[in-house]
């Protein structure tokens, strides 16, 4: 089979690439520049293509067996003043990404929306729980839009797509600025002072995220959404367990009520400046008091899906880490 990926640089786009390659698959890999296609398979096709200029992707999908829509703006903290860019790629580029499905008859796709767009939960929420518009961050905001005002319509017009929700993906690959690894990365340097007490939410290894993907290109059914985030965790837990493998004590604890405090002061000094990475208005925000519990049930039943033990990710993901933050040195 012959297939397309957006987003093929990214932290998932590359794990759905490399491991194509590996079932013996062709890949087609859209990328804005080819510069940053060189941690990629060798047998790989890689074509310059921008998901918000419609005439770019045309050529490229003609022909193929399936697209994986991955690419997408994700980036919480600096959304204010990217609303417009974050719009232009996660809703319209996602409109043209499937029009052409459409036009070019493409037997069927696979768009990756979020579980991020799911409020606080009092008990896991599955694909039948429609979650409200979320007024923040703007990544959740667009990407909503892209789901349920681009993606679900054409579904429901007979596209053959199939949607799946991951959770908060970590691994190699990911970014330097990623928002998950800057995290991870402070924190092994000793350089993330505190996390919020009970926020939680589903995370999972890139490499296991991307097996869903393609599990849902092979197994998913058109029209259908499928949740196949992991376990979640609280961030408390989750360093719980960084800190068994590496040894670099975990972050000290406080009340999320304590980030919503720093993001109303933030607020005010971001209209007089920008304040240091991770201190952004939007970020503090979102870690004042979000708890997502999903429940992936109809992913394992009908895709298949198996996620490691979050340790076993984050082992393998810290023993990268390393070798980067070495080699940096």
């Amino acid at each position: 089979m012959e297939y397309l990926v957006t987003g093929a640089t990214g932290l998932v786009g590359s794990h759905v690439v490399d491991q194509l390659v590996e079932d013996d698959h062709d890949v087609v890999a859209v990328t804005r520049s080819a510069s940053n296609a060189g941690h990629l398979p060798d047998e790989i096709t890689v074509t310059e293509g921008d998901i918000t200029e419609k005439a770019s992707l045309r050529e490229p999908m003609a022909g193929v067996d399936g697209v994986f829509h991955i690419a997408g703006w994700a980036y919480v903290g600096p959304g204010p003043e990217n609303e417009r860019k974050a719009e232009r790629i996660n809703v319209e580029g996602t409109r043209n990404v499937l029009e052409l499905i459409d036009e070019l008859d493409v037997p069927k796709g696979v768009y990756t929306s979020t579980t991020g767009l799911y409020d606080d939960t009092d008990e896991p929420v599955d694909e039948s729980d429609d979650p409200e518009r979320p007024s923040s961050p703007v990544y959740t905001r667009t990407k909503w839009d892209a789901h349920y005002e681009v993606a679900r319509p054409m579904m429901d017009d007979g596209l053959p797509l199939v949607v799946v929700l991951p959770g908060n993906a970590f691994g190699r690959w990911d970014k330097p600025y990623g928002t998950n690894r800057g995290v991870l990365r402070d924190y092994l340097q000793e350089e993330l002072p505190m996390i919020p007490r009970d926020w939680a939410f589903p995370f999972e290894h890139a490499a296991d995220t991307a097996r869903s993907h393609i599990l849902a290109m092979e197994r998913g059914e058109p029209g259908e959404e499928y949740i196949v985030a992991g376990e979640t965790h609280t961030m408390e837990a989750l360093f719980d367990v960084a800190e068994a493998i590496t040894g670099v004590p975990a972050p000290r604890t406080v009340p999320p009520s304590l980030f919503g405090l720093l993001a109303s002061a933030m607020g005010v000094v971001e209209r007089v400046t920008t304040p240091p990475e991770g201190l952004r208005a939007e970020t503090l925000d979102f870690l004042s008091g979000k708890h997502v519990a999903v429940d992936n049930t109809k992913a394992r039943r009908e895709l298949g899906i198996d996620h490691r033990p979050v340790e076993d990710g984050l082992r393998e993901y810290f023993a990268w880490e390393r070798e980067q933050l070495a080699a940096e040195s």
